[in-house]
Formats: C-alpha cells, sequence, structure tokens
C-alpha cells in the first residue's frame, strides 16, 4: 500500500522543462509585452499628435492648389513712356516665375545645400533628420537642414515661422498631403517664388529666386545667372537676415556678405560632392568676384520720388476700389475714385494694389517733372524759412488741354516736411482766379457780356451777418466807375466780378456752371457766399481741380476729367483698366476764344506784368492767364495756359494764417509759373505744338460805345472797339449817355435849384447808369448805420462820379444869409505860375468860390470857379513876372456871393469897370481832376472873358445876386 502511494504521489509531480523551453517562454512574453508597449506608445503618440492637430483644419486639394498659389507679387509704376517710376511701396520686393524659367543651376544649387533627396522623398527625410541632428551635435562643419523643402514651404504658406514642437508634427503631416497633391516641380517652383533672400541693392526685402536675382545682382533673366552667383543666392534662405550683404536702405554690408560668402562656398562644396559640378567648375567659382558683381546701389522710388509714387498709390487704389465695385468695370473708374469711398475699402484696394503684381501706367512726362522740380527743388527761387512762418511752399499742376492728362507736378517742397501733396490734397481759396470760371466764363456763353461790355465798379452793400453789411473793396483801394469787361478782368477789379456773379448770372448758375468744370470741393454754404467768386469760399479749391479748369479754356471749351492713370494692367499682363478720354462740351468756341483773348491781356496790360518781365518764350509759344491772391496774401496764384497745357501755380504757407510779406512774395506764384513755363519748353519742347490760339468763325471786331457796350448815337463820343461773339453783337443804340445841365457837389452830379448861379453849372454829356450815384449814396448812408467801421462816403466814391446824370435835386438848401467869407487868401508861385489857396466858407450852402484878379492895380476880374468840396487852390496860370492881386469870393445855392476880407499878391486898388478881354502871357486853365466822358469837357478854372458892359465887380466883393451870370464870358 505504501508502494502504491508512493507510485500514487510520484505521477502527481509536472515534468521539469528545458532551458530551451523556458527560454522561449520568457520570449513569448517579451513579445507580448513589446507588442502592449507599441500599442500603449502608439496609443500614446496619436492621442498626442491628435490633440495637436484637432484645431487644425483638414485642408482640401482646392484649398492646398489656391495658397500655395498665392503670392504677395510687387508692383510697379511707370512714366508715360514706359520708363519705371518706381516699386510700389511695400518693404518686399516679389517677382514670380515659372518652373521652366528656372535654370537647372539654380534648382542644382537649392537641392544641393536643402534637400538633396527632393525627388526621392515623400515629404519628410528621416536619414536627412537624423543626418542634420548629428551635424549639430558635433558641430560638423558641413551641415545641412533637418526639414525637406516640402516641409519649409508648408510652414510657409500655412504656419507660424515660430519654432515650437507643435508645428513641426503639423509640419510633417502638411508635407505628406501637400506631396499628395502637389508634383515636385509645383513644391519646387513654390518655394523658390516665396523664401526670403534678405535685402536687395534698393534696401527691399527680396523673396522669390527672381526677385534676388534682380535685386542682388540686377539680373532680371535668371539664365544669366554663373556658378558662383547661383550658389551664393542658393545658400541665402537659411538666414535671410544674416547673411544680407545690403542692409534696409540698400547700403553695403561688409560682415554679412563675408557671412554669405562662407556660405556659399559650402554650396559649392555640396554641389561638388553631389557631382552637379565639376572641379574645374568649383574651382572658377571660388575664384569668381561675388562682390563686384553686386548689384549698384539704387535708392528706393518713394526716395526718389516720394511724392508722385504716393500720388499714384492714391489714385490708382482708388480706381481698383471702382473696379471691384463694379461701376462699369471701372470704365467710370476716375470720376467713382473722386466720388469719395469707404476709407476700409480703399485700404483693403491700396493693400490689393500693393501685393498684386500691378503695373501702373501714368500720365507723368519725365522730362516735365523733372524740370518743374529743378525749379521748385531749388532754395533760391523761395524766401527763407521764417521761424514763425515756416517754409514757403509750393504748389503746380501741369495738364494736357486735349486729354486732361497730369503732365506734371509741383507737390510741395520737402517731403521729410510735408508729406501733404499740395498740388492734389490741398485746398485754398483761390482769390480772384475764379472770376474768369464762376463770372466772366458763364456770363459770357450766355451773351450777358462780351469783352466791351460795360460794368461798373462801383460799390455794392453785401449783407453780413456779424457785421451787418460788407462792403467789398479793390485791391487798390478804389472805384474806377465804368469800364469795360476786359478791363475789369486786366486790372482784377472785384466788384464787376462780384455783380457778374451775384446779380447778372446768379450763384445758383455760377456755381453750377463751376461744377461742370471739375471743381468738386463747393459746400451747400457757398450758394450763401455773396464773395464766393473772388475767394470767400467755405474750403476753396485744390491746385489740381481749378488748373483742370482752365485747361477747358484751352481746349475750347471741352471738359476733360484731369487724370494720371492711364491703365493699369494685372500680374498676368491683362488691362484692367484704360483711361478713356471723354470731353464734355460746357461753353462754345466762341466763348472760349473771348476768355482766351481777354485773358491775353491780362499778361499784356493788367496784373500779370511779372510773368511778362520773366518769360522767355513770347515769339515761339503764346500764353494767356489770370493772377489771384487772397485777403493779406495768405494764398498767391497764377493760372495760364497755352494752346497745348494749362499750368496752374500757387505759394503760401502750410498755415493760411501766415501771410506773404513784400512785393515779390505777393508776385511769387508769377515768378515760379513763369520759371516753370521758361523750363518745361526748354526741356520738352515737342509739347508746344500749336503755335497760335486758334480763332473760331462767329468772331467779329465791332465798334461800340464806350459808356453802354452797345452801337453808338450821334450823341456818342466815347468808343472801344472790341471782339464780339457774332450772335451777341448788340443790336440797341446807345442810351448810357445824355445831355444835362447839372450841379457837382461832393462829387456827385445834381440837378441845379432854381436860383444856383450859371457859372457853377455844366452842361454836357452824362452818363446813365444802372444805379445813379444818388441812389448808391442812400444806400452807403442806410449800411453806414448799421456798420461798426467803414470808411468815408468819398471813399466809396467811383472816379467817375462826376460825369453821373444827375436824378435828385442839389440837397443844399438856401438859409436866407449871406455865405461866411473865405479866409486866409494866400499867393505862391510854382514853376513861376501863380498858386492861390484859400480857408473854405463855414456855411453850408455855399455851392462854390470865384476867384478874382488885379493886374497892375486894375479892377478885379473874375478869373476862375470851383466847386464846394473841391481842393480850396486856384491855378489861373498867371506868370510871377506879372503884378497881380487876388481875393476870394463865396457863393452860395442863391446867387449870394461873400468876398474874402483879405487879398494877396498886391495893394487892392479901387474897382474899375471890366476892360475888353486880353491876352494875358501864360494863361492856364485850372485842372478839374477828374474824367470826362471822350476826354472834351471843358475846364471849369479856365478864364471867362466878360463881354463889353458886364456888370462891374463891387470893390471888397459886395453881394451880387447877378454876378453869377456871366458863366461861359470870358473876362
Amino acid at each position: 500500500m505504501v508502494e502504491e502511494k508512493k507510485k500514487k504521489t510520484a505521477k502527481q509531480r509536472p515534468p521539469r522543462r528545458s532551458w530551451l523551453r523556458r527560454f522561449g517562454s520568457v520570449v513569448k512574453w517579451v513579445f507580448i509585452l513589446g507588442i502592449l508597449g507599441l500599442l500603449f506608445a502608439g496609443g500614446a503618440v496619436a492621442g498626442y499628435v491628435t490633440s495637436i492637430v484637432k484645431d487644425d483644419p483638414v485642408r482640401s486639394e482646392e484649398l492646398i492648389q489656391q495658397q500655395v498659389s498665392q503670392n504677395a507679387i510687387t508692383g510697379f509704376a511707370y512714366f508715360r513712356d514706359g520708363q519705371p517710376i518706381g516699386q510700389l511701396r511695400t518693404e518686399e520686393d516679389r517677382r514670380l516665375i515659372e518652373f521652366n524659367d528656372i535654370p537647372q543651376l539654380v534648382i542644382d544649387a537649392v537641392l544641393a545645400i536643402e534637400d538633396n533627396s527632393f525627388y526621392d522623398h515623400v515629404g519628410i527625410d528621416f536619414s536627412g533628420t537624423l543626418r542634420a541632428v548629428k551635424q549639430k551635435l558635433l558641430n560638423e562643419s558641413v551641415q545641412t537642414g533637418g526639414s525637406t523643402l516640402t516641409q519649409q514651404l508648408a510652414r510657409r504658406v500655412f504656419l507660424s515661422l515660430d519654432r515650437t514642437e507643435d508645428r513641426k508634427v503639423k509640419e510633417i503631416l502638411l508635407s505628406l498631403r501637400l506631396e499628395r497633391f502637389l508634383s515636385k516641380n509645383e513644391i519646387l517652383t513654390a518655394y523658390l517664388n516665396k523664401v526670403p533672400f534678405g535685402n536687395g541693392s534698393n534696401g527691399y526685402n527680396v523673396f522669390g529666386i527672381k526677385a534676388a536675382s534682380k535685386g542682388i545682382f540686377g539680373l532680371d533673366d535668371l539664365d544669366k545667372l554663373n556658378i558662383a552667383q547661383a550658389a551664393y543666392l542658393a545658400g541665402l534662405p537659411q538666414l535671410p537676415s544674416k547673411y544680407s550683404a545690403f542692409n534696409g536702405v540698400g547700403e553695403f554690408n561688409e560682415t554679412a556678405f563675408g557671412r554669405a560668402m562662407d556660405r556659399q562656398k559650402l554650396v559649392l562644396r555640396r554641389m561638388l560632392e553631389e557631382n552637379k559640378i565639376t572641379t574645374s567648375q568649383y574651382n572658377e567659382a571660388l575664384q569668381f568676384d561675388i562682390q563686384s558683381s553686386l548689384a549698384p546701389y539704387t535708392k528706393k522710388a518713394y526716395a526718389t520720388f516720394p511724392y508722385l509714387m504716393l500720388e499714384t498709390e492714391r489714385k490708382a487704389a482708388a480706381i481698383l476700389l471702382a473696379i471691384n465695385e463694379d461701376k462699369s468695370t471701372g470704365e467710370n473708374a476716375d470720376s467713382a475714385a473722386t466720388a469719395g469711398s469707404d476709407t476700409v475699402l480703399l485700404e483693403e484696394a491700396r493693400q490689393q494694389l500693393m501685393t498684386g503684381g500691378y503695373r501702373v501706367y501714368t500720365t507723368i512726362d519725365k522730362k516735365v517733372y523733372s524740370a518743374m522740380h529743378s525749379v521748385s527743388e531749388n532754395s533760391d527761387n523761395f524766401t527763407k524759412d521764417s521761424e514763425a512762418r515756416g517754409k514757403e511752399q509750393a504748389a503746380g499742376m501741369l495738364i494736357d488741354n486735349k486729354t486732361g492728362a497730369i503732365l506734371g507736378m509741383i507737390e510741395g517742397r520737402d517731403f521729410n516736411i510735408e508729406q501733404m501733396n499740395y498740388a492734389t490734397q490741398m485746398v485754398r481759396q483761390p482769390g480772384s482766379t475764379m472770376k474768369p470760371i464762376a463770372a466772366y466764363l458763364p456770363a459770357l456763353d450766355s451773351g450777358l457780356i462780351q469783352p466791351a461790355s460795360i460794368l461798373d465798379d462801383a460799390p455794392m452793400i453785401l449783407k453780413d451777418g456779424s457785421k451787418g453789411f460788407h462792403i467789398p473793396k479793390n485791391a487798390n483801394n478804389r472805384y474806377q466807375g465804368l469800364v469795360t469787361a476786359r478791363y475789369a478782368l486786366n486790372k482784377s477789379l472785384n466788384l464787376p466780378a462780384l455783380k457778374l456773379f451775384n446779380e447778372k448770372v446768379g450763384i445758383e448758375e455760377s456755381w453750377a456752371f463751376t461744377k461742370k468744370l471739375g471743381i468738386t470741393t463747393l459746400q451747400d454754404n457757398d450758394y450763401n457766399a455773396q464773395t464766393g467768386v473772388i475767394g470767400g469760399l467755405r474750403y476753396g479749391v485744390s491746385v489740381e481741380e481749378l488748373t483742370n479748369a482752365y485747361a477747358s479754356i484751352g481746349n475750347n471749351g471741352a471738359f476733360n476729367d484731369a487724370y494720371m492713370i492711364e491703365k493699369i494692367v494685372d500680374f498676368q499682363g491683362k488691362i484692367i483698366y484704360q483711361h478713356k478720354v471723354n470731353p464734355e462740351q460746357v461753353f462754345s468756341e466762341q466763348t472760349a476764344y473771348l476768355m482766351t483773348d481777354m485773358l491775353r491781356t491780362v499778361i499784356t496790360e493788367g496784373t500779370a506784368t511779372t510773368v511778362k518781365s520773366n518769360y522767355e518764350h513770347f515769339k515761339d509759344v503764346p500764353i494767356v492767364g489770370k493772377t489771384g491772391s487772397t485777403q493779406n496774401y495768405g494764398d498767391v496764384w497764377f493760372m495760364g495756359y497755352t494752346p497745348d497745357v494749362t499750368l496752374g501755380m500757387w505759394v503760401g504757407y502750410k498755415e493760411q494764417i501766415n501771410t506773404l510779406q513784400g512785393d515779390k512774395q505777393k508776385r511769387q506764384a508769377q515768378t515760379l509759373w513763369a520759371k516753370v513755363m521758361n523750363a518745361v519748353i526748354e526741356k520738352q519742347p515737342e509739347l508746344f505744338v500749336t503755335k497760335e490760339f486758334t480763332q473760331p468763325e462767329g468772331i467779329v471786331k465791332k465798334t461800340v460805345s464806350a459808356y453802354s457796350g452797345k452801337l453808338p448815337t450821334d450823341l456818342t463820343d466815347k468808343f472801344t472797339t472790341d471782339l464780339f461773339n457774332a450772335k451777341y453783337v448788340p443790336t440797341d443804340s446807345d442810351d448810357g449817355i445824355s445831355k444835362a445841365k447839372y450841379i457837382t457837389y461832393g462829387g456827385v452830379n445834381y440837378l441845379p435849384l432854381e436860383g444856383t448861379p450859371d457859372d457853377f453849372l455844366r452842361e454836357k454829356i452824362v452818363v446813365k447808369r444802372d444805379k445813379p450815384i444818388q441812389d448808391l449814396i442812400k444806400e452807403l448812408q442806410a449800411a453806414f448805420d448799421g456798420m461798426k467801421e467803414h470808411e468815408s462816403l468819398a471813399y466809396y466814391m467811383p472816379a467817375d462820379a462826376k460825369t453821373d446824370f444827375p436824378t435828385e435835386v442839389d440837397p443844399r438848401v438856401d438859409d436866407g444869409n449871406a455865405p461866411t467869407a473865405p479866409g486866409s487868401v494866400s499867393v505862391s508861385y510854382s514853376t513861376g505860375k501863380a498858386v492861390i489857396t484859400f480857408a473854405p466858407s463855414g456855411s453850408s450852402d455855399v455851392v462854390g468860390y470865384r476867384l478874382y484878379r488885379s493886374l497892375n492895380g486894375g479892377a478885379f476880374q473874375k478869373q476862375s470857379v470851383i466847386s464846394a468840396g473841391e481842393n480850396p487852390v486856384f491855378t489861373p496860370g498867371t506868370p510871377q513876372s506879372v503884378n497881380a492881386t487876388f481875393y476870394v469870393t463865396a457863393v452860395d445855392v442863391a446867387g449870394h456871393e461873400t468876398a474874402s476880407g483879405s487879398v494877396a499878391g498886391g495893394t487892392a486898388p479901387t474897382p474899375e469897370p471890366t476892360p475888353p478881354p486880353e491876352e494875358l502871357p501864360g494863361a492856364e486853365a485850372t485842372p478839374e481832376g477828374g474824367i470826362v466822358p471822350g476826354g472834351t469837357e471843358e475846364d471849369p478854372g479856365m478864364i471867362i472873358v466878360h463881354p463889353p458892359g458886364s456888370e462891374e465887380v463891387p470893390a471888397g466883393g459886395a453881394n451880387n445876386a447877378g454876378g453869377g451870370n456871366n458863366a461861359g464870358n470870358a473876362p
């Protein structure tokens, strides 16, 4: 039993395993655990990757294609002849290239240093990455990048350039996706179009191999790169800022260039190792002088032509915005651009312009632009800078009359001081340069006036909310009365223009006409500005728009909206905008010619004397123009044109409160205009092909009355001959004059009272003006009551007031008494002739004064009369060699006469009967000093000879009611 139990127990023991079986078991479990570990690690990695990319979008093939092919491309601006102005404003220079235009040499150089297994990997090169890590850890001399070109492209297009672990994971996944949707050649081309290469010789950051070739070596054609240059460029993308041979302003950086040359040698060595070049090519490339082949330093266009580039940018961006808004696909882009747009949309259009590779062709003539700036950039042409007022500024605009193309500009004097374009962005008061545009042109075109029409340069009273009333003045501080329209414009008289603007044409019609000539800055309250035609606007006008308006006169009445952008071409070479000249006939050719002829005499006979003195080409290029200035000379202008071009010039200070001082500054616009025109004609004479202003049909010459501008009559004795539009030649007879007997008092003609002595009356031709002087006086006196400050009544009397037709009776009333005697009679001699002065009578009803003379102790005889209010001086022309004695009497409106209490020149003898007329040596008339219609008025101071039997003049000048009945008789 015991043995059986032992046997049973023995059978229950497990068999003993061999070492081989035990090892296999261990391996099995290790394998199982390894698999579990790998699954765990994989899961962890997958979870980690998932956490990184969970918010990253899954990019479709279409999106990848779109973003990879999307490039910011540098745009350029050009002069009218196709010469480049420069690169549009950006800190980058980007120029696209197609794969077929990339030389194999460049591809070999880039792949040798950046990704020598590019055509073999699937976007990730593990061996390359491990090699780069090893080279970095061991600090080996030959180092290659760990990222493939595909990874670099993915990083640049889709990811931030910040070095983070997350970015690397995304980069790898994106690279795999790029390789799936893009060919190797597409990836390589995109890479070479996007990577940076440092700064070019003009300071711009160059992106892409083509921009690098141009910016660093000055080569547009990559086929012209040699091995040394290709290797140099291929080495730059790794650290473009560290290897850039040029700094941000295009200056040579020797230290950085040295680093770039070390990098170039590394590229050449890699190319040799990859059998892309031979040993002889390698050695030859090492010997090549890279530095001497670098592009020469060039200024950025925004440094060379800062104003012009910014203006090109502004105008082109506005056109792009108009195109974007589908305004007739850009056909009306010019007008849409000037209408004002949302600033956000305009900025988006500007960014589109800056990065879209557009080529903007301007109308600017380089020779014209340079000629204009040769004047504006010469400080000798300007007044020295003032601490109080700053720098004297100038703006100019030259426009082609036929098309409206802007050929040149003066935008300011120093871009570093003031970036505003004074020619296009500044708005200032136009002064008298607005007169032709808003007054004379519409009046001429509607037949309201012609050059020979008569306008009244007499005061007008305007309502002024703050001062009650305002009485405008002329610059010469006087009123000249009835003048022709031509004369009024020649002398830039304010009142005739104001009356055309306010009364004949009307403010509403004047501004409507002005807007048709391209003036867009008028405001609603300008329609209430009665002085708007002489510069009293809310804001004013720009140099560009005012010049544009004048160009329509040179273009025979056809207005072309001024433009500076001829066409815009996109990066594919497609013309997306082409300016179309679309003239609008605003006024007739006859009106334009008459206006031109009137502006011609502004230069030859009027206010533009400085232009006349400084312009050098009268024989070759005819010019006409108009001066202008604002109150206190805060702005001065000259607008002039030839048959081909119009040049507008403004001078002033940045702040209008700072005024121009002295005659030279006040005429500065004329001086600069002449200098600019002289320079432009010299530099670009082919612009001036038309040698005269052509007279159209329908212009006739006619002689008319200088009193009314109508057909002369038998009474007319003053004439003017001028040009007329045949449609508006006058058919009515002269009704501006009449013959009347009157008396002059205070410079005004009145109907005489019944008892007024005849020798103080005048009977001759007088003028019948629209507003008689008597009515003007009443209006002035009423206005004075509502004015805090005003001049004397005499100041406002026009020079021809004494020729006015009398409509009112002499306001003086006889007080019933003889007038008080004049006093202080004295005689002196000037140039050998007697001059008698006296103190006027104090009586208010005095009508005038008589001068009596005695020769050699003989009887006193009346010599001359002067009216009350005139200068109390007689100049009878009596020689000093004659023994003469004088006294003066005062005569009132009723004929009462009172003699002075003293005589001058000798002892007063007893009066004797008046002798027969005698001729006295040197007897001359006393001049009146006024202007008489026709110039034939008798002088009131001439010697009057009494006929025999006439009444004696009592000694001492006793009262003589009939003493005034000898008028017209000679002594």
